[in-house]
């Protein structure tokens, strides 16, 4: 990842949020975008903005075969962890995910209000 100092202040102190945030080609690069890093309590005018796209490093022969999976319907990138090497750098593992079908939520709904009614039923 592309990150400025303040950044990587932050993602030591462990003050990133991944909600909602995917990754994103543009002209042949991967960006991530909606990457919640709050700002360093320490900073000052040079502060960073906390929901500022990213850009991902990666080699050319992973980001060629990441983008021929998105162009299949349905697949996006997500950010899945982020962690600190050994070396100190701030590394971001990702994965592609398929969305699910209308039939498959329904399903999940079905399984999950189950779920609550066993849960109510057996309550002691």
């Amino acid at each position: 990842m592309v990150l400025t100092g303040t950044e990587i202040k932050s993602i030591r102190g462990g003050r990133v949020s991944f909600n909602d945030s995917f990754c994103y080609f543009s002209k042949g690069e991967l960006f991530v975008k909606s990457l919640h890093i709050a700002e360093y309590s320490h900073g000052t005018y040079a502060n960073h903005d906390p929901l500022r796209e990213r850009k991902l490093l990666l080699q050319r022969k992973e980001l060629r075969k990441l983008e021929k999976k998105i162009q299949e319907r349905g697949y996006t990138i997500v950010p899945l962890r982020m962690f600190i090497t050994d070396k100190g750098l701030a590394k971001m593992e990702i994965g592609v995910g398929k969305g699910k079908k209308l039939h498959d939520k329904r399903d999940s709904i079905k399984q999950r209000e189950a779920d609550r009614e066993l849960r109510r039923n057996f309550k002691v």
